[in-house]
């Protein structure tokens, strides 16, 4: 027997499986997927406990409202702090799921509620937006003063035109930095019209109408084909709802119907040349009697206690926190399907053939 022979290997233990590797990858993944699983669990039930705690513990009996106190004066008495900020619109959804209009009213209803609330201070910094949502805001703010004995004093921050001013109107006082930029009394309705594009590309619109004017306001019609009918209609439609503008800060600034006008402003006689579109600071429009006085927070502050006839008072705002139907109705919002057009420029979310008491040209 040769010693130098390879060894023979058997066929069997050829054919025998090599054990494999156990692999704890998937048990890794397995065990951290749970564990998220288990958080999101424990997280929906502390959103859903805190927001019972909260609604549990508000101020006067009113549901979901959280009482945040922003200075502090150790007074029994109360100024809310309501705020205004951005284009106003209808559309326009806020962190707890409310559009604009809604949450301010809710917070005047919540105002009006609370005994100890002497007064509102109403903040606005906006360019305007939507007149009918603007005409809603002034309704709230006409009404809550119709209906208690608590003042509303406007504070204008760098920018209350148009519909900011339209909503300040009716306010018992309305303190103005001398920068402000307010004004811009008007209405505006803003397109685009593309026919001409469409042509250049080759694109023709198909028409089926049931009248002749439903399409007056269309953005593929040529210009030619707008006749002066149509523009005096739209016009009319323009110039009634610039009417009822004037006539909201012709009411609004009435001095017999303001409560304890002191030394409040009146408008001046010619105010209405004024009403055409332009842009005032603060000082002008105190000199034009648009508002009563220049100044800040502090300024609106003092002037709001003294219209309440108190001394001091601490300042709040009511605020709704998030609870599970805000949350599954911000996860639920769809986006409404809309024609996007890339012009090189981001512009306001303006839709078009609506009427707005806006400045456009603040928006950019």
């Amino acid at each position: 027997m040769n010693d130098n022979a390879p060894p023979v290997i058997s066929s069997q233990a050829s054919q025998r499986p090599i054990p494999a590797k156990k692999s704890w990858g998937w048990m890794w993944f397995s065990l951290c997927l749970l564990g998220c699983l288990l958080l999101s669990g424990a997280l929906v039930v502390v959103l859903a406990i805190g927001s019972f705690g909260m609604s549990m513990s508000t101020n006067g009996g009113s549901a979901h409202v959280e009482v945040v106190t922003l200075r502090n004066n150790d007074s029994d008495n109360k100024i809310a702090v309501i705020d205004l900020a951005g284009l106003i619109a209808s559309f326009s959804v806020d962190a707890s799921g409310n559009n604009m209009v809604e949450s301010i009213r809710r917070q005047f209803k919540w105002a009006r509620e609370d005994d100890d609330v002497r007064a509102v201070l109403f903040r606005i910094n906006s360019p305007g937006g939507e007149v009918l949502a603007s005409d809603r805001i002034y309704e709230i703010i006409r009404d809550f003063q119709d209906e208690c004995d608590k003042p509303v004093v406007a504070v204008m921050g760098a920018l209350a035109a148009s519909g900011g001013y339209y909503v300040a109107a009716p306010c018992n006082w309305i303190v103005a930095h001398e920068l402000t930029i307010t004004g811009s009394i008007g209405v505006i309705m803003h397109g685009y019209n593309l026919r001409n594009l469409m042509d250049k590309v080759g694109v023709q619109p198909m028409v089926f109408k049931s009248g002749k004017h439903k399409d007056m306001l269309s953005f593929d019609k040529r210009e030619e084909d707008i006749t002066p009918e149509e523009r005096r209609m739209v016009q009319d439609l323009i110039d009634e709802t610039f009417g009822r503008f004037k006539k909201i800060v012709r009411e609004g600034r009435d001095l017999d119907r303001r409560d304890k006008p002191d030394d409040g402003k009146a408008l001046v006689d010619n105010w209405e040349e004024q009403a055409d579109g332009r842009i005032l600071s603060g000082t002008q429009a105190l000199g034009q009697g648009f508002v009563d006085e220049l100044g800040d927070l502090d300024t609106a502050t003092d002037r709001a206690l003294k219209l309440a006839d108190h001394a001091d008072a601490d300042l709040i705002q009511y605020r709704q926190p998030m609870n599970l139907a805000n949350l599954f109705r911000l996860f639920g919002k769809s986006e409404a399907k809309e024609i996007k057009i890339d012009l090189g420029v981001d512009l306001p979310k303006l839709k078009a053939g609506r009427l707005y008491f806006l400045s456009p040209t603040l928006l950019y």
